[in-house]
């Protein structure tokens, strides 16, 4: 049987180039529309008892080609465990090698996301008790951007993933965040359900997730530049989030990414906007010292630069709700590589980690909603 490489299914992303004996030149397709790529998900077949070199061609003209050096491509064979495989960059080329041991294998960038999945988790979510759900609108390929509701108290809190749909740990975190609130033998979310209302969108870009986009949607837009004015042409998906915004109000916001080049897990902040407080910019650093404090699947020490006042770009989510809420505002990034600080040999960064990361991040919020 002949090798066979597929990626015609949802969120998949490959193009074969060359098969030439047991080396398989490919490259990574662009979003539509844009320059930007980096997301891969293919499956191989008729490759059984063989050992295989794998050769990500265009690798380096990719949106992050400073991202490939010290990363590890994820692979399955059940969808279900992703593990890390050593992965090696030069000359622009990310290239791997495996012994095939099964019929069907399946590689990617990290651990997928489906948007079945996603459906299967607002259909599970929605159908435990004190969950309402609410179609906010419709992405420009007709998808619907789920928001799922949950508690009763006073404070207004909006986590909200996959603004760049590449960034799949985002919604594995959502995932966690999510089965953590609606437990019903959980005291810190029966606390935090008590003194918030939960507004939670798993999955912002539908369209570019499962068209297997890195970071645009089905426009070539980057959602995560839009917050300042969104359109109905250009980004339904923001306007529709934004528009929810305004009407409940925001306290506490955070934005769930993932980053291509830091091996670890950090917070964002707003610094640079026009209405920047030390008050207010204290209780985002008491979150993070706080969160540091609780798990070792988070640090402070690496992660980017801070704006200069005045400078933050209003454009982007967190700047924006921090501006025009005056919440409590963050973005959440999360490895393509490991978590360094507490390093897995084997999975690397995964969905169970995300998981656990989302359960400390909820455990700490808890610990200070009064104060938000």
């Amino acid at each position: 049987m002949s090798i066979q490489i597929n990626a015609a299914f949802d969120g998949g992303n490959i193009r074969v180039v060359a098969i030439e004996g047991d080396r398989v030149d490919l490259e990574i397709v662009k979003d539509h529309l844009s320059d930007f790529y980096q997301w891969f998900h293919f499956r191989l077949a008729g490759a059984k008892g063989r050992t295989l070199t794998f050769r990500i061609l265009n690798a380096g003209g990719s949106a992050y080609p400073f991202g490939w050096p010290g990363y590890q491509t994820r692979w399955s064979t059940d969808r279900e465990l992703w593990r890390s495989t050593d992965s090696d960059y030069s000359g622009g080329v990310l290239s791997f090698t495996r012994t095939i041991d099964t019929d069907l294998v399946w590689f990617a960038y990290f651990a997928p996301y489906s948007m079945e999945r996603h459906h299967d988790l607002v259909t599970r979510i929605t159908a435990q008790p004190g969950v309402s759900h609410r179609e906010l609108g419709q992405t420009l390929d007709g998808q619907p951007i789920d928001c799922l509701s949950v508690g009763e108290g006073p404070r207004q809190v909006w986590l909200y993933a996959r603004q760049h749909p590449g960034e799949t740990m985002a919604e594995w975190w959502i995932e966690g965040a999510l089965e953590k609130l609606v437990d019903l033998d959980d005291r810190t979310a029966h606390a935090l359900r008590s003194k918030a209302t939960f507004h939670i969108v798993p999955n912002m870009n539908p369209d570019g997730s499962r068209r297997g986009h890195l970071r645009t949607n089905a426009a070539g837009i980057n959602l995560n530049r839009e917050w300042h004015s969104p359109t109905p042409e250009k980004s339904p998906e923001v306007l529709a989030v934004r528009n929810r915004m305004d009407e409940t109000g925001v306290d506490f916001a955070m934005d769930v990414h993932g980053d291509e080049a830091i091996p670890a897990n950090f917070l964002a902040g707003f610094e640079g906007i026009p209405s920047w407080t030390d008050e207010l910019g204290e209780k985002f650093y008491n979150f993070a010292r706080r969160l540091a404090d609780s798990t070792p699947e988070f640090q402070l020490d690496l992660g980017y630069e801070k704006s200069a006042p005045g400078k933050a770009n209003l454009s982007m989510s967190t700047n924006q709700l921090a501006e025009r809420f005056g919440a409590v505002s963050m973005t959440l990034e999360m490895p393509f590589k490991d978590h360094d600080a507490n390093a897995d040999a084997e999975f690397a960064w995964s969905p169970a980690r995300c998981k656990i990361l989302a359960h400390a991040c909820l455990d700490t919020l808890a610990s200070m909603i009064d104060e938000i």
